[in-house]
């Protein structure tokens, strides 16, 4: 059956100019499932038609609507030099007059916001050249929710980010089918709204992340654990990074002290962490990311060691499969570019990294005629 009309209306161009840069918003319409819905999307000034373009959704919180969310959790300066598109949407109206996203978290509701994202995907892709294999979401609070709910819906995301949301039962029970995605949660432990060890009907984030990780095949015991910087010595919060390496990973900001709040925001309300920029380290997370080409089983994790992680000076890397002659293993940065390779002539291998520059980087390369990745991070 037929459920949705789509009808993408382009209503007004906007070129407005904030802090010495030019903005193009447009807002547009889709009537979708017998309502009209509402949403804008920011283009870049350098995209180039026929040129295959990222798509990010960028969902607002609760009693919040995607106008507001462009300016709190910001993409648009990074979509200006990164080239991609970003999706502002609206939720709509419950009883008491509140947007929201329908994945379970505030009461019953028949409205499809899952066709709705799709519509908007399907419309934007006959305006826009975007690429298939690189749409993204991610959100605020409520729109972290959802966000989690379309990685276990849909099969149109590469990855998801969710800031100060988490996932609710409703999305949990229609998660069991969903595939491996990589997935980032940026959460305050003094969260006030979203409380960090869950509350009726509304998961921890510690069993949020546990979920994903044995869903992607991780092992909790290749967690990489390093500070954030505290540059900001007066927003009264500090941040860990928490990561699960592999081909679908798992990312974790835990912000000490933070409240439920966008870290790196303009707009402080309430304990804001300033020490790293959301919207930055969530693009550089999706920037990573296609849609998985290569299934996890096809992929040998275990051909390499690196010892240790994180490094400093020198990276000793322990090739399990290694039989004779020389291997070249390729060093990525951490949106896919190669910066150098390194030459594999014995079983362990001690290689200098104290050039790179302090980051997350990849080891990438060929054992046994299947493809393997593992990551480290230079100090």
């Amino acid at each position: 059956m037929q459920k949705s009309k789509y009808l993408l209306a382009i209503c007004i161009s906007i070129v407005i100019t904030y802090c010495g840069y030019s903005q193009k918003t447009i807002q547009a319409t889709i009537v979708h499932d017998g309502l009209t819905r509402t949403f804008s999307f920011y283009v870049p000034a350098i995209y180039a038609p026929g040129n295959p373009t990222p798509l990010v959704f960028n969902l607002h919180g609760y009693g919040s609507n995607g106008d507001q969310q462009e300016f709190y959790g910001d993409f648009r300066k990074i979509a200006d030099t990164a080239n991609f598109i970003v999706v502002h949407p609206n939720g709509t109206l419950n009883q008491t007059n509140q947007a929201f996203w329908n994945c379970g978290l505030v009461g019953a509701s028949g409205v499809d916001d899952v066709g709705f994202i799709h519509a908007m995907i399907d419309s934007l892709s006959k305006a826009y050249s975007i690429d298939p294999d690189r749409i993204y979401s991610t959100g605020m609070s409520n729109g972290g929710f959802m966000s989690y709910h379309m990685a276990c819906v849909s099969n149109r995301f590469a990855a998801i980010a969710s800031v100060t949301g988490s996932m609710t039962a409703l999305t949990l029970t229609q998660c069991k089918n969903a595939n491996a995605i990589p997935v980032m949660e940026i959460h305050g432990n003094a969260d006030g709204v979203v409380n960090y060890e869950g509350s009726p009907g509304v998961f921890s984030i510690p069993a949020v992340l546990d979920y994903w990780i044995a869903k992607n095949g991780l092992n909790k015991l290749d967690l990489i654990q390093t500070n954030v910087p505290n540059i900001n010595t007066t927003d009264g919060a500090t941040a860990e990074l928490y990561i699960y390496p592999g081909i679908n990973e798992v990312q974790h900001y835990k912000i000490i002290n933070g409240g439920h709040t966008w870290p790196g925001t303009a707009f402080v309300i309430g304990t804001t962490c300033q020490d790293f920029k959301a919207s930055e380290v969530i693009w550089q997370f999706f920037a990573r990311y296609k849609k998985q080409v290569v299934g996890t089983n096809d992929l040998n994790v275990t051909a390499i060691s690196i010892y240790p992680n994180p490094a400093n000076q020198a990276l000793k890397i322990i090739h399990h499969d290694f039989d004779n002659g020389s291997i070249d293993i390729k060093c990525l940065n951490q949106f896919g570019e190669q910066i150098t390779n390194f030459k594999i002539t014995s079983p362990v291998t001690l290689v200098d990294i104290s050039a790179l520059i302090p980051g997350i980087y990849f080891l990438q390369g060929q054992s046994s005629g299947k493809p393997y990745r593992t990551k480290f991070i230079k100090l």
